[in-house]
């Protein structure tokens, strides 16, 4: 096999059904079908939906794919597909295409770790990721602060979230203030026109005490409280709503914890380098922040194009890839799936 194998990458772990072409580090093609219209009326992805969404768009995405990579699906080297962590049978769906296209064609087949492939998004964009380097992996289900020592072979988490994810966070907090799902796009909106300091908002896990036993951890179930408590107080009081000023002062609150302890983490461990990923990426409060306190500190920030930090298949891939060029054995045709894969064990 050449230096620059052409991985097939599957993604289904969540809402997103990703099928992707990567040519070593290069992505060809990543078509995605989102089923988040499905979820909207119910304020939240359902399993089973999300389920019967991936079966219906598995094959057409795989065919959009193959056709705008100039590829056959024969041609590929090897598949990687997301088997853990995520919706059980949505992660099922995805495995049994991959071991399907794998079985079919002879290929070796890869089951990766749906956080890991977060991070290595970031190759498609900036290259192979510097060693080591500190990740920060925020999206609707993760919150996860990580040190890469090698994408494929050693990744250690450093702290997660113990209760609410920032994505979800930002979806419960879009839900109080009357907003549709998901909640994060509509509360960057209107944080644009609002104030930041204009609500004391707390900051989860950064008092002393709490930092001696959970420094690189994070928990947003207290700032989620704390603005349905202020909004109740305000509608109580028969106020009007600042809408722009609750979006603001929240959103600086998430990226403030995120940040400064992303940063603390950098400057402890020696790492002149930060990766920020996943769908929470977007937020342009958090990307701002990130900006200003790594060039203060003399940090290196990475952070991919929008569209890659969102669930894909061109991640999956692109994991898969980084595993193949290192000459690691892949996962046997009898793969299963873990909804609860830690994010240690790269590959299954």
């Amino acid at each position: 096999m050449t230096t620059e194998p052409l991985v097939l990458g599957i993604e289904s772990s969540c809402d997103e059904t990703g099928v992707a072409f990567v040519r070593g580090n290069t992505l060809l093609t990543d078509a995605v079908a989102s089923s988040v219209d499905l979820h909207a009326r119910f304020g939240g992805v359902v399993p089973e939906v999300a389920s019967r969404a991936h079966l219906e768009a598995m094959i057409p995405m795989m065919s959009r794919a193959a056709a705008e990579a100039g590829h056959a699906l024969s041609d590929v080297d090897a598949v990687a597909v997301t088997s853990g962590p995520g919706l059980a049978g949505a992660l099922m769906v995805g495995v049994a295409a991959a071991k399907a296209v794998a079985w079919a064609l002879d290929k070796p087949l890869y089951g990766v770790n749906h956080l890991a492939a977060h991070v290595c998004a970031d190759v498609l964009d900036h290259g192979p990721l510097p060693s080591p380097t500190v990740a920060l992996l925020v999206s609707g289900g993760h919150t996860d602060l990580l040190l890469v020592n090698d994408i494929a072979t050693d990744i250690t988490a450093l702290g997660r979230t113990i209760d609410d994810a920032a994505g979800e966070a930002f979806d419960k907090v879009a839900r109080v203030l009357g907003l549709p799902y998901p909640g994060g796009p509509e509360i960057d909106r209107l944080a644009v026109d609002g104030s930041p300091t204009a609500i004391a908002f707390p900051r989860g896990l950064t008092a002393r005490k709490d930092l001696e036993r959970h420094r690189y951890d994070f928990s947003f179930s207290g700032l989620k409280t704390a603005v349905v408590r202020y909004v109740q107080e305000q509608q109580r009081d028969g106020a009007q709503l600042n809408l722009p000023d609750i979006a603001a002062s929240f959103s600086e609150a998430v990226a403030d914890v995120l940040t400064r302890k992303a940063i603390d983490a950098c400057q402890e461990y020696g790492i002149r380098n930060l990766q920020i990923g996943g769908g929470v990426t977007a937020n342009r409060w958090l990307r701002a922040m990130a900006e200003e306190r790594c060039a203060a500190a003399g940090i290196e920030l990475r952070v991919p194009r929008i569209r890659l930090c969102t669930d894909n298949g061109a991640m999956v891939a692109a994991l898969g890839s980084q595993i193949v060029q290192r000459g690691l054995p892949p996962s046997a045709l009898d793969l299963g799936t873990d909804s609860s894969l830690p994010v240690e064990q790269v590959q299954m």
